[in-house]
């Protein structure tokens, strides 16, 4: 393990809302990119703790929207550093809700984000390495390298409209 690597816990990061008329639809549930653009900052709050330097989101991919979230509920979405490469860093989160009234919590949500750290000029900066401290961690640690792999794959089969 390199000296300069940092524990996954270095970038857990949790964020929780409440839930309120304005962020649901017609249907009393929350937007998806409300959600969406809690995914996001969350994740770069987790990548920036990781790296200790600005980030920019690179992609988003595997968003997968598990059950609704309902007005009034609190939503806790929890971000955390699951691999790294020389100048990118890929974020897991997951999303639950919990109805205040209750108690219950359900997961909602997953997705995996990529960012890239950036210097003072705006060009891709080195992060040091993460390592994984409880199994589930490394479950995703170690399934990172394919994860990887799909999203190069998949940048380099884009078209442009023009083509």
């Amino acid at each position: 393990m390199s000296d300069d690597a940092r524990p996954v816990s270095r970038s857990r990061s949790i964020m929780t809302e409440l839930v309120f008329p304005t962020d649901t639809n017609h249907h009393g549930t929350m937007f998806g990119g409300t959600l969406m653009k809690y995914i996001d900052k969350i994740s770069a709050i987790s990548a920036m703790r990781h790296c200790g330097k600005p980030v920019v989101t690179a992609s988003t991919d595997s968003l997968d929207f598990l059950a609704p979230i309902r007005m009034g509920e609190a939503v806790e979405l929890e971000a955390f550093v699951t691999s790294t490469n020389r100048t990118s860093m890929e974020v897991y989160v997951v999303v639950r809700a919990e109805n205040l009234f209750t108690g219950e919590r359900r997961v909602t949500c997953t997705a995996f984000s990529t960012f890239v750290a950036v210097d003072e000029n705006g060009k891709p900066s080195s992060v040091p390495p993460v390592f994984p401290e409880n199994d589930a961690e490394r479950k995703l640690f170690d399934s990172a390298g394919e994860r990887f792999d799909l999203r190069k794959k998949r940048r380099s089969q884009r078209f442009s409209s023009t083509e």
